[in-house]
């Protein structure tokens, strides 16, 4: 499958022309979903102050349900790979920020680095199917504040990679999603769960065919 594009809202995909390796992306494409009080976009960067009690997560294990974080997302059809870099200045308990792919409350994926003390933080991914969300995690040194994610789509599955370098990337996770998805929502968001905020900023967003090679079977 061939990646299109759509440069109207999240809600009304349209396919353009073909995407091309490494493109770099016209940021007035994208949508708010759940727009912040506080943020800037210019010359292809997004900085985001997140505000207390924002968050993604649905039901499994603490019960609650929480959908509020500020997310900046645009369609994509197809099969491709989106990526980009995350600065960020956190510092209290499960402050993140990092990529998305938000298609309605009880459907999503996301992958980020959550602050957790002064000595670790959790680099990982959320995977939310039918409205219930899983958490998988590894610890990582509390001072690394940049990191670069990348998202890439096969059919109904997805390959999520981060680097400390935005050069050599390494796998973070495989997953699938349930529900059956035309135009991906994709981008970025960044929350603060409890009682904090802090600013992140995304730049380096590109946007291309897969780089998620097709499985061979031996």
């Amino acid at each position: 499958m061939v990646a299109t594009f759509s440069c109207t809202s999240p809600e009304n995909s349209q396919e353009m022309s073909p995407l091309t390796n490494n493109f770099p992306l016209d940021l007035s494409e994208f949508q708010w979903v759940h727009p912040p009080k506080h943020f800037s976009i210019q010359e292809g960067v997004v900085e985001i102050t997140t505000e207390p009690g924002t968050d993604y997560w649905q039901r499994t294990y603490y019960g609650f349900q929480n959908d509020n974080a500020p997310t900046l997302l645009r369609d994509i059809v197809g099969d491709f790979s989106f990526s980009v870099r995350t600065d960020f200045d956190s510092k209290k308990q499960f402050d993140q920020c990092g990529i998305i792919l938000y298609q309605d409350s009880e459907n999503w994926l996301k992958s980020s680095i959550e602050f957790e003390n002064g000595e670790i933080s959790r680099l990982g991914s959320v995977v939310t199917n039918m409205g219930y969300s899983d958490w998988a995690t590894t610890d990582i040194p509390a001072n690394i504040k940049t990191m670069w994610y990348r998202l890439s789509r096969r059919g109904p599955d997805f390959f999520i990679e981060t680097s400390a370098d935005g050069i050599q990337f390494k796998q973070l996770r495989v997953l699938h999603m349930h529900k059956s998805i035309d135009a991906a929502r994709v981008g970025i968001y960044a929350c603060s769960p409890v009682q904090s905020s802090f600013t992140a900023r995304f730049s380096d967003f590109k946007l291309g065919p897969s780089l998620w090679q097709p499985h061979q079977a031996e």
